[in-house]
């Protein structure tokens, strides 16, 4: 998939800060937990608690999110649709990669089984 140059670095911009109590609003309406999310996101960056509050506390954007990330070696196993997107199509690697955290988000609040969101790890 070929996004845009804009819509690339709109994304980039965006700070996690923004968009980590909309995906805690999401997964929360369907019965799933705070930590479940922080599970998830732990899976995809290596981030734990601490270091999520202090990169929610620095309103740091997507791009130094992911920067500082270390992508699981099993990301690539997300596959599917999100925004309308082939997820594993997506060639802007820093979109990829907050589109496989909508992905993750997504599958949670769909009550999908932990293991099966984690890949099998």
């Amino acid at each position: 998939m070929n996004n845009s140059n804009t819509q690339n670095q709109r994304i980039a911009q965006m700070t996690f800060a923004s968009v980590y109590p909309l995906y805690l609003q999401k997964i929360e309406k369907k019965g799933r937990t705070r930590e479940e999310l922080n599970q998830v996101i732990k899976w995809l960056t290596s981030f734990d608690n601490q270091k999520l509050e202090e990169l929610i506390r620095e309103n740091a954007t997507f791009e130094t999110f992911f920067q500082r990330a270390s992508l699981n070696p099993n990301a690539h196993l997300i596959s599917g649709t999100i925004c309308g997107c082939r997820v594993e199509e997506i060639k802007d690697a820093l979109t990829q990669r907050v589109r496989y955290l909508d992905k993750l988000v997504d599958e949670l609040a769909k009550g999908r089984k932990m293991e099966k969101i984690l890949r099998g790890s």
